[in-house]
């Protein structure tokens, strides 16, 4: 629960009070995960970009993460705020590359399949 109200929180506050040149238009917050007692908020980020854009992003995110944390107290009316540690979130990479590999093989598949039947092979059982 708390880890989704910091998520819309500080998509937010990265969409409307960020003005740093080094992100991009679109930095998506994937997820956040809170520490057990609360005490640091892990978020994991996706910036659309060449490898350099993604780490000028995620510094930029870092630079910003006290102003953040300072805003997140305020907005949840809590005492203290988690610290903010910001992430690229390569799960996401990973998934993206083997939904492309899928892809690829489904493509191949298709092929092998055309040329059987132009060959007038029977499909493989």
């Amino acid at each position: 629960m708390l880890a989704s109200t910091i998520q819309k929180e500080l998509a937010l506050m990265m969409m409307r009070e960020l003005n740093d040149p080094r992100l991009p238009q679109i930095v998506s917050i994937t997820r956040v995960k809170v520490s057990n007692d609360l005490s640091v908020a892990d978020v994991y980020v996706t910036v659309m970009g060449t490898q350099g854009q993604q780490t000028a992003a995620l510094n930029a995110l870092k630079h910003s993460a006290g102003m953040m944390r300072s805003k997140l107290t305020k907005a949840l009316t809590l005492r203290v705020a988690p610290f903010i540690k910001f992430h690229l979130d390569e799960d996401l990479k990973k998934e993206l590359a083997v939904l492309d590999l899928l892809d690829q093989v489904a493509k191949e598949n298709a092929e092998l399949d055309r040329k059987r039947a132009e060959a007038g092979e029977p499909p493989p059982q």
